[in-house]
């Protein structure tokens, strides 16, 4: 594949430019909270933070990753359970601290109670009380010593993968700033760990890269979650052949083995092929954008400025871009304004403002 190496040499400058930056703004807001009247267990605490972030960093596949979230919120609240969102349910997946942890993995979260329901629809993590949270969760695991609880969502390409629920168990240790960085970092670290697979996917020829943009989308991201699926959920797929977990996998394979409509169908295979790249590499510069300025994105859309917060990041993406295909075929395709407009802007352009130009 002729573009191969300038994906991979994109993705290293990835690696390269921002994890030292990530890893700087973590430096920067431990050594605040270390201030010279801190106690000892102030720095004790900011040392275990760096620790947690640096083993979740460490982590090489999705799994490793977040058992690694899970295992550092040991220093920071006194019980945690991490719950898988798919197809209308969330999943219990895995459990710290409790004394029956391993029920966890056969528990699903009622999402219409009110903390749930409320972090599912804004994607925005819930403090509150025990009462808001599923009273068969509360039930069935006890509450906290000072009854209060967290909910954190787990954002993967903007949509909310799973929930962590922390709260203080029987000794009340509790550290909400701690817990989201942790979570945040989470999020971002699978990202890259994404565009790692695919870019290497890209280098390797795999099958794959060269099927309609339709089927990539579905391909491109790899579900941390895909194997899981609770005891409830397997026994019921013994009666029924489908299950909350396994539609969602079932029905992603299903349109990867559809034939989708190929939108470069009449043109000539190797007009084809570099308008397919041209896309590819439209989507992998509007990712990273996008998975380093999440905060810049959420509050964009929300005041309709998007393009002026992020006019510079976008203008070097759109420079890359048209370097390398705005004198070909493909020029004509305008991929990278389309992906601003997908991913950046979720499918509306209004958000990007009146300064952004097509």
């Amino acid at each position: 594949m002729a573009d191969s190496p300038h994906i991979e040499a994109v993705i290293a400058e990835v690696m390269e430019n921002h994890l030292p930056q990530m890893k700087q703004e973590l430096a920067e807001r431990l050594a605040k909270e270390a201030t010279p009247q801190a106690s000892s267990s102030s720095t004790s605490g900011a040392a275990e933070l760096l620790k947690a972030v640096t083993a979740i960093h460490a982590g090489t596949t999705q799994k490793e990753i977040l058992r690694a979230l899970l295992d550092g919120t040991a220093e920071f609240c006194g019980r945690a359970a991490l719950f898988v969102v798919k197809s209308g349910a969330a999943n219990g997946w895995q459990g710290r601290g409790f004394e029956n942890s391993d029920e966890i993995k056969d528990f699903s979260l009622d999402v219409t109670s009110t903390a749930v329901a409320q972090v599912l629809e804004s994607r925005t993590l819930a403090s509150c009380r025990a009462p808001e949270m599923d009273s068969n969760f509360i039930s069935q695991f006890a509450v906290a010593a000072d009854d209060q609880v967290l909910l954190l969502p787990l954002l993967l390409k903007d949509k909310v993968a799973a929930l962590v629920y922390a709260d203080g168990g029987s000794a009340g240790r509790f550290d909400q700033a701690s817990l989201e960085l942790l979570v945040v970092v989470t999020g971002a670290w699978l990202e890259v760990v994404s565009l790692r697979k695919h870019s290497a996917k890209e280098s390797a020829g795999d099958a794959a890269s060269d099927a309609p943009s339709e089927v990539q989308q579905v391909n491109s991201y790899s579900d941390p979650f895909a194997g899981h699926a609770p005891k409830h959920v397997m026994a019921a797929a013994a009666a029924v052949e489908t299950s909350p977990i396994t539609e969602a996998i079932s029905s992603g394979a299903a349109a990867a083995a559809a034939p989708a409509l190929d939108p470069f169908a009449n043109m000539s295979a190797e007009d084809a092929d570099v308008h397919r790249k041209a896309q590819r590499f439209a989507r992998l510069l509007i990712d990273e954008v996008k998975l380093y300025n999440q905060a810049k994105v959420a509050e964009g859309r929300k005041k309709k400025d998007l393009y002026d917060r992020l006019k510079e990041d976008i203008e070097k993406s759109r420079s890359t871009y048209t370097k390398r295909y705005g004198n070909t075929v493909a020029a004509s395709g305008d991929y990278l304004n389309a992906e601003i407009i997908r991913s950046l802007a979720g499918d509306d352009a209004s958000v990007l403002g009146a300064n952004f130009r097509r």
